[in-house]
């Protein structure tokens, strides 16, 4: 008699048990314990979980048992870096909000996307707009000119979208305005992203001077002159320099994603 066919439904929900029991075991199961404890044949078993170890959900230790894969591994090392890095700036946005009156962002690369990670509001409600979660392109954010200028994320090699009226469109004038960036220390925008919207965000380094994210400052255009943004740019520069050394974020590699 021919075994029932397993839909795609119940072949997605073993492998879903099978790989959280493996992420909330106390000690790395066996193949063994795995199949009893669900009540699989061991050749299904076997099969669910050599699928999920190809696609980096699972691995294997000497024995043979069972632990998180490298993909999970390293999504969770990413997200506690981020936490981490939240907990120690927030203070330097709350400052920078307070002193300039205009919004502070926190943010590091994303996939392909500048990735807010934190905000702090100033106190005017004119321009104050929630950039958590807006996917912001490299090349029209004060962020995302910081993240390039320091090799956080490769120069794009593609078109240049066209976001406001003032967005640099070739990749030679990004090349130029990337290496004032690294000389000055510091990058703006002018309704660049956005038809109205200014911004000047500066790098936040590790412990060994690698860049790791950007904090900016960003409002309206009518309330900045040329003179103010580079004010904001040393503010910004000299707010993260209070941060002590022995505080700062030691990480064995960038955070985020090029």
């Amino acid at each position: 008699m021919a075994k029932p066919e397993v839909s795609g439904t119940q072949a997605i929900e073993r492998a879903s048990a099978l790989l959280i029991h493996i992420i909330e075991a106390a000690k790395p199961p066996l193949l063994g314990e795995l199949s009893t404890a669900h009540e699989l044949p061991k050749s299904t078993s076997s099969r669910i979980l050599g699928a999920l170890e190809r696609e980096g959900l699972v691995q294997r230790d000497r024995a043979g048992a069972y632990l998180p894969g490298s993909v999970l591994t390293r999504f969770a090392r990413q997200r506690n870096l981020e936490l981490d890095l939240v907990t120690q700036m927030r203070p330097v946005l709350q400052r920078l909000a307070e002193k300039s009156g205009e919004t502070a962002n926190l943010a590091i690369a994303g996939n392909g996307y500048v990735e807010m990670i934190d905000q702090v509001d100033g106190r005017y409600l004119l321009g104050a707009t929630n950039w958590i979660g807006v996917s912001v392109p490299y090349h029209c954010s004060a962020l995302g000119k910081v993240l390039l200028a320091y090799g956080v994320v490769k120069i794009p090699t593609g078109k240049l979208v066209k976001r406001g009226p003032q967005t640099i469109t070739t990749h030679s004038r990004l090349l130029a305005e990337l290496e004032s960036v690294r000389r000055q220390g510091f990058a703006t925008i002018k309704d660049e992203l956005e038809e109205g919207l200014v911004a000047v965000a500066a790098p936040v380094r590790e412990s060994n001077g690698a860049v790791i994210g950007a904090i900016s400052i960003s409002g309206p255009t009518p309330r900045f002159t040329d003179k103010q943004l580079s004010n904001l740019g040393e503010l910004i520069i000299a707010e993260i320099a209070r941060i002590h050394p022995k505080d700062q974020l030691h990480v064995t590699g960038k955070v985020g994603a090029a």
